[in-house]
């Protein structure tokens, strides 16, 4: 009888902590706009490692002011994959992002890709936002 409860505590617990992880995980066109695209360009303040998915932290210039935008990339594992590790966007670094706003208005975006000021390309290995960009292209040409 012990290891009965015993083992439904354990399951109730694992139960738990997935639905916590899937309730804070969201689904692209939950929280982001496909028709609202968005270039900022700006600097990055931060960059943050972090699951379920990455953050790049950037100042932009808009309409003569200064915004603080925070743009959502891939899981570090992704990044990881791509070739990045969390010193890959240093603060101070410029770039262009092209991205999805926030369905809410809130400064907050969804990258599809970034750009450093010398072209480079970098993917942020969020198979969501990519996905929705390859589509808006493909629908443009």
């Amino acid at each position: 009888m012990q290891m009965k409860k015993l083992s439904a505590a354990a399951i109730g617990a694992v139960l738990a902590v997935t639905g916590v992880g899937a309730y804070a995980h969201h689904s692209f066109a939950t929280e982001f706009d496909r028709n609202r695209p968005i270039r900022l360009e700006g600097t990055v303040v931060m960059f943050e490692w972090v699951n379920p998915h990455s953050w790049i932290h950037i100042d932009v210039r808009r309409n003569g002011r200064a915004e603080r935008w925070r743009v959502e990339g891939g899981a570090p594992s992704a990044l990881l994959r791509r070739g990045w590790n969390r010193n890959s966007l240093p603060a101070g670094t410029d770039i262009i992002v092209e991205a999805f706003q926030a369905r809410d208005g809130d400064t907050r975006a969804s990258a599809a890709e970034i750009r450093l000021p010398n072209g480079r390309g970098l993917s942020l290995g969020n198979p969501q936002t990519e996905a929705v960009a390859a589509a808006a292209r493909r629908a443009r040409n």
